[in-house]
């Protein structure tokens, strides 16, 4: 199963509080564990975000579209960062987790772990062959685009 690793933001993340030693100390904690992560064959992908301030978010309602800039407010509802993961289980998500260095050092802060959508999720009757031929064209150009 494939799960999304996210990396909630705080306070001092989306002011960009974290410098200098701190910092560096936690580049390197976190470089290390994601080696274990990438040896293990569990990363498929991860990055850390910029703050909400050179975001956008788009509204849509009523037919409408509507653009709003960052920053914005509820930070406990913000991402600073996500991994993607290839796990058997949530246990072995949760133990995965259990290992990962703090991500904001000094304050408070969560990970969620979310299971991501997989064709078999939806049933047969509406993953149509036509909709995974589809899905599978899709992914193979996301992946020859993404070779050197």
């Amino acid at each position: 199963m494939r799960v999304m690793v996210l990396v909630k933001a705080t306070k001092n993340s989306e002011a960009g509080v974290l410098v200098g030693e701190k910092l560096q100390k936690l580049l390197a904690d976190m470089g290390k564990f994601n080696e274990e992560l990438v040896k293990a064959g569990v990363m498929l992908a991860a990055e850390g975000l910029h703050p909400s301030s050179k975001g956008k978010r788009m509204r849509f309602g009523s037919g409408k579209k509507t653009v709003i800039d960052g920053p914005f407010t509820e930070t406990k509802e913000l991402v600073a960062g996500f991994w993607l993961w290839q796990v058997k289980s949530m246990d072995e998500a949760l133990e995965w987790l259990r290992r990962c260095p703090d991500p904001m050092p000094g304050e408070e802060s969560e990970i969620e772990i979310r299971p991501v959508f997989e064709a078999e999720d939806f049933g047969k009757e509406f993953w149509t062959p036509e909709l995974r031929a589809q899905e599978e064209r899709l992914r193979a150009e996301v992946e020859r685009r993404q070779k050197p």
